[in-house]
């Protein structure tokens, strides 16, 4: 009669079972055979260094039952290796591994212009593909009201649209509280324009000029930066934003929201 645990009983001489312990950093174990007593280091090929209290390192092969822990003998083993921390995206959502883009829903993402469009897929990209959301730019907002009757927005073909300059007040707002339907949401910030919403230090300036009024506002910043042309300084700005901590708050909360009323009915 055998036993895992207790050996050949009828022999009457039962098994100790010899415990397995990780080898983790800082373990303090002893090696019988040499007396050498020492903290863990590092565990390598097969072997396991140890540092005495003199700072002097030995290599000892990770053999069963090969050292004494508060006197008492132990099997030391590799530590597992530590669980992968999540990659995040730009957007600060986890990454989906191996991700293939979702089938283009129905329901969209409108934005003022290319910068915009080219901003929002910057950061949020991952996200888009994940829910199969389309953005797409307006080239201003001016017909939105039309545009959105086209559309034909329903509960499964949502509408959102982000809006620059989305203040009291301004022409922007008025032109969005023409649009009622509910399965629409608008939302915005308030900057004048969408490079206005990223961090001037993503840029490599303290702040964004003051425009004067009557000058274009992008013609005004490159002017006044030295940028060149407005292609210039777009390629500059795009370049500065590497994910959305490089972007103004109030920019963020709307194209999370956008993306939240889009992507989950739809």
């Amino acid at each position: 009669m055998r036993s895992q645990d207790y050996g050949d009983i009828l022999a009457g001489k039962p098994k100790r079972r010899i415990p397995e312990l990780a080898a983790e950093p800082g373990l303090v174990v002893e090696d019988p055979a040499s007396g050498f007593c020492g903290a863990v280091v590092r565990v390598e090929q097969g072997n396991v260094v140890l540092e005495d209290r003199h700072g002097r390192h030995r290599l000892f092969p990770l053999t069963p039952a090969g050292f004494l822990v508060d006197g008492k003998p132990v099997t030391l083993v590799k530590p597992a290796a530590p669980p992968r921390k999540p990659v995040m995206s730009a957007s600060g959502s986890v990454k989906v591994e191996g991700l293939k883009a979702r089938t283009a829903r129905a329901s969209r993402i409108w934005v003022e212009g290319i910068h915009d469009a080219e901003l929002v897929e910057r950061v949020w990209g991952h996200d888009l593909r994940v829910e199969g959301i389309v953005v797409q730019p307006l080239d201003g907002i001016d017909d939105l009201a039309a545009r959105v009757a086209e559309f034909r927005p329903g509960p499964q073909r949502r509408l959102g649209v982000l809006v620059d300059h989305l203040v009291k007040g301004s022409k922007e707002s008025r032109i969005v509280d023409a649009v009622t339907d509910p399965n629409v949401m608008i939302t915005g910030h308030p900057y004048v324009d969408i490079w206005q919403a990223v961090k001037p230090s993503s840029v490599g300036i303290t702040a964004w000029p003051t425009v004067p009024r009557g000058v274009p506002w992008k013609e005004g910043i490159c002017a006044q930066l030295g940028w060149g042309e407005p292609a210039d300084g777009w390629r500059r700005v795009l370049a500065g934003v590497k994910g959305f901590r490089d972007l103004e708050t109030p920019l963020i909360g709307s194209v999370e929201r956008l993306i939240d009323f889009v992507g989950h009915f739809g």
